[in-house]
């Protein structure tokens, strides 16, 4: 299979084409009507001239015609065609009986025909189409009928339009190369924004310049330039967050390096116990880095087109909360929700449950024992709003391994999270506890869906 480069089509060459078959167009209906012109300026030509001839062979008082056999033909001029100006006529004069007084010309023998004018006849063996003009004398003594043969006229009028035509098919292969040239010239500013935009290096600070002075680029340069930042801020986001995951990998796994190495020498039973239990906590620590680098790459691949779904916030939280029973009464952290009992807002429904379930998460995993968890909702100016708060804040931890409420073990977390409030047009921040109800609880995250995110207004109060 040709590379799809090879196999695209030229914008010049296309241009060229178009501009071409235009021309052409143009010059056919030229020719088209230069024929039916030359059509009709053969017709009104030959007209005349029969007309002519009739009115100076009636104002003139000749003898008869001499005999055919001494008739003087036309005389040959080499520049000259046989229709060019110079009809072969044939000339009959009828009296008033219609009987034949003069003959001259090769036209055969008509009939008789009393009325003047012009006439389209079929004369002679094989037939042939002959044109003719009868007139009367002043004394209607006399009738004078001019011929002409059809084919005469038919070749003149041929004539005149292939003389039309001729300048065109000389003309065609010089306007050609007068277009391509131009053309060429006209796309060179679009081929020298191809190349700067084939020379972007997206993971360097570039910037496209306008350097072209055209208005219809201004858009496309303009464009290219908030890709170009947004891929640069996205390589930037990725380049910390690789930063953070090897930062949140690198201490549980040189935890446990340290103490598998410490197993092979001879311990004391309680300091084995003691670095197996150590281990154990940081492969478990490792894991839950893993499950969340796992769960961002799932809202990463997301698909941002899918309709957004109308859900019932309380019973989410409610079923979200629900799930993690066994792990806050492991952990001995009191569990709660708290409220408007109707709030149905537009949102992902796996994505906002991940964000949820990642805020729960971190609150039992980085808290002291005995810390109080409340999942609280609302909505507030026609946001609909999602929070996780606890009072742990200055509680002292439970055991020498329990984890630390450290910012650095949840700035993993809060990037899946603050994605997924990307996603739906909102934003995840740390709020003031005051915000919370009751009072007593010191730390709150707040989860703030898009604007016009609520289905239907609050009902009631829980």
């Amino acid at each position: 299979m040709k590379p799809l480069a090879s196999r695209q089509v030229s914008l010049t060459g296309r241009l060229l084409l178009w501009a071409l078959a235009a021309l052409l167009l143009v010059w056919v209906g030229f020719v088209a009507v230069g024929y039916r012109t030359g059509v009709r300026e053969a017709g009104e030509l030959t007209d005349g001239h029969l007309a002519s001839t009739a009115a100076l062979l009636l104002n003139l008082d000749l003898p008869a015609f001499m005999a055919t056999s001494r008739e003087v033909g036309r005389t040959a001029f080499p520049v000259l065609k046989s229709h060019d100006y110079q009809p072969s006529l044939s000339v009959l004069v009828w009296d008033a009986e219609g009987r034949l007084m003069a003959r001259s010309g090769e036209a055969p023998l008509p009939s008789f025909a009393p009325q003047g004018g012009f006439a389209d006849l079929r004369l002679g063996t094989p037939v042939a189409a002959w044109r003719s003009f009868s007139q009367w004398d002043a004394s209607h003594s006399r009738q004078v009928m001019v011929l002409v043969k059809a084919a005469e006229r038919d070749a003149l009028a041929a004539d005149v339009a292939r003389q039309l035509a001729a300048p065109g098919l000389w003309l065609l292969p010089v306007v050609a190369l007068a277009l391509g040239a131009a053309i060429w010239r006209g796309l060179r500013p679009l081929q020298a924004l191809s190349r700067d935009v084939a020379g972007l290096e997206v993971d360097k600070a570039g910037r496209l310049q306008a350097r072209h002075p055209y208005r219809e680029f201004n858009s496309v340069v303009g464009s290219i330039n908030r890709l170009v930042g947004q891929q640069q801020a996205a390589l930037e986001r990725e380049r910390q967050l690789a930063s953070e995951i090897a930062h949140e990998l690198r201490t549980p796994l040189s935890s446990i390096a340290l103490q598998a190495a410490s197993l092979r020498g001879a311990l004391p039973p309680q300091a084995h116990e003691q670095a197996l239990q150590q281990i154990s906590a940081e492969a478990l620590r490792a894991g839950h880095v893993i499950s969340q680098l796992l769960a961002l790459a799932r809202a990463s691949r997301a698909d941002l087109r899918q309709q957004m779904a109308a859900l019932n916030l309380p019973e989410l939280a409610r079923q979200v909360v629900a799930d993690y029973a066994q792990a806050a009464w492991e952990g001995e952290h009191p569990l709660s929700v708290q409220g408007d009992e109707d709030l149905r807002v537009m949102a992902h429904p796996l994505l906002l449950e991940l964000a949820l379930r990642n805020l729960i998460d971190n609150a039992l995993q980085h808290t002291a024992r005995g810390t109080a968890v409340c999942v609280q909702w609302g909505s507030d100016a026609g946001q609909a709003w999602l929070q996780v708060c606890d009072d742990g804040a200055g509680r002292s931890h439970a055991g020498p391994h329990s984890p630390g409420p450290s910012t650095e073990r949840l700035g993993l977390g809060h990037k899946i999270v603050g994605r997924v409030m990307d996603m739906h047009g909102g934003n995840f921040a740390k709020v003031a506890a005051s915000l919370s109800l009751p009072a007593r609880f010191t730390r709150c995250y707040r989860l703030t869906l898009g604007p016009h995110s609520l289905v239907r207004p609050v009902s009631g109060k829980r």
